[in-house]
């Protein structure tokens, strides 16, 4: 069911501590993790960030404090909570555990982006990055045939989505394609420094999951030298980001793909949750 708070639209699921918030990855929004909920593991907040999903629109991108904000400020279920985070999800809840580091229980990254990211890859890595980038703006429109196999290829993605979530879902994907690519357009120019001089995290109990097979998308741009290359850089950051913390962990999901991983992997995702759920204090 879902609940609009100041202009953001929530899914709950489940009840009784603690509270699971998802924070979702450029393109996706909260149904997105709704697999991931299991009912006997408290409550879990499911939620679009303003400007993506269901909620009210505001102009794109912004900035990592302005998204943990509003987040701390309708938040439905109280703290203090286990933070999601995938991708530049990641990011945004790294951002609000510096901001509000007392509603922080444990944090969850799903294949994180960082603002070390390019210290640990290859030189040639950038112009790969570069290239994957395109102006939102010049894209053209999808054509029908383009439509049809994207609202094939989520049938498949999200067959165990009950069938009108799944409709749902996929018609807003395939409308508000472009919105991801708005929201990531300041990620690596300020969102990265916002978070690199933003002050400390708590010292809570953290697993890092790694994404095995990396991006698809790679192989189009890169020679298979330069993505192997590229993914042991990401699995190094991610190793050293999981021991900053001193009750930090590094698990790598052999086979799941970035976008895509909580959907290829559950039982992996949901047992890392299960695993720091237990290590709460």
């Amino acid at each position: 069911m879902r609940t609009m708070v100041g202009g953001i639209a929530f899914y709950v699921q489940g009840g009784n501590s603690p509270t699971t918030v998802y924070f979702p990855g450029a393109g996706l929004v909260g149904l997105d993790y709704l697999n991931l909920a299991d009912p006997d593991q408290g409550t879990h907040v499911f939620y679009d960030r303003g400007g993506t999903g269901w909620s009210t629109p505001v102009p794109l991108p912004r900035s990592a404090a302005d998204v943990a904000r509003e987040l701390q400020e309708t938040l439905p279920a109280p703290g203090p909570y286990l933070l999601v985070g995938h991708s530049m999800g990641a990011v945004y809840a790294r951002r609000f555990a510096q901001l509000f580091p007392a509603d922080v229980a444990g944090m969850l990254f799903l294949d994180p982006g960082h603002e070390d990211l390019l210290a640990h890859l290859p030189p040639e890595a950038a112009a790969l990055g570069a290239a994957m980038k395109p102006d939102p703006t010049q894209l053209p429109d999808l054509t029908e045939a383009q439509l049809e196999a994207a609202r094939q290829a989520y049938a498949s993605l999200l067959a165990a989505w009950p069938d009108e979530v799944r409709a749902e879902l996929t018609d807003h994907h395939l409308a508000n394609w472009r919105t991801g690519l708005h929201e990531a357009a300041n990620l690596e120019s300020e969102v990265y420094d916002e978070v690199r001089h933003g002050g400390e995290v708590p010292d809570v109990p953290v697993i890092v999951l790694t994404a095995g097979a990396g991006n698809p998308a790679w192989s189009a741009y890169g020679s298979p030298e330069l993505v192997a290359k590229t993914l042991a850089g990401i699995r190094d950051l991610h190793a050293e980001l999981a021991a900053s913390f001193t009750r930090g962990e590094h698990r790598v999901l052999d086979g799941a793909t970035h976008q895509y991983a909580h959907i290829e992997q559950p039982d992996a995702v949901r047992a890392a949750l299960h695993d720091l759920i237990a290590r709460l204090d």
